[in-house]
């Protein structure tokens, strides 16, 4: 899910939030993000979490992504701090506690 947060936050102009299935699959992510984010005038791209696994953030300067394992995106529901609900393509589940 992408959140414009152009004129609603300086952190950054878009949040990603997006879930991965395992430590590994977050870190991998992670690390394809930032090799797709480099340039030559950002040869670093910051990553944290990926250590830790249930959360992992990657600095992408003018957008911030969020990767979650999908129990930890729940719990912290950043998508509704800006207003959004959790897509329920992403948590099945949900949609059929909810009777879709």
């Amino acid at each position: 899910m992408t959140i414009a947060l152009a004129g609603k936050s300086a952190i950054a102009d878009y949040m990603v939030i997006a879930s991965g299935r395992s430590q590994r699959h977050m870190a991998t992510l992670a690390d394809k993000l930032a090799q797709v984010l480099k340039t030559p005038a950002r040869p670093r791209v910051p990553i944290e979490g990926a250590a830790v696994g249930e959360w992992v953030l990657v600095d992408g300067g003018d957008a911030i992504i969020h990767i979650f394992k999908p129990e930890t995106r729940r719990v912290y529901n950043l998508e509704k701090m800006w207003g959004i609900d959790l897509p329920e393509t992403e948590f099945p589940e949900r949609a059929a506690l909810l009777g879709a």
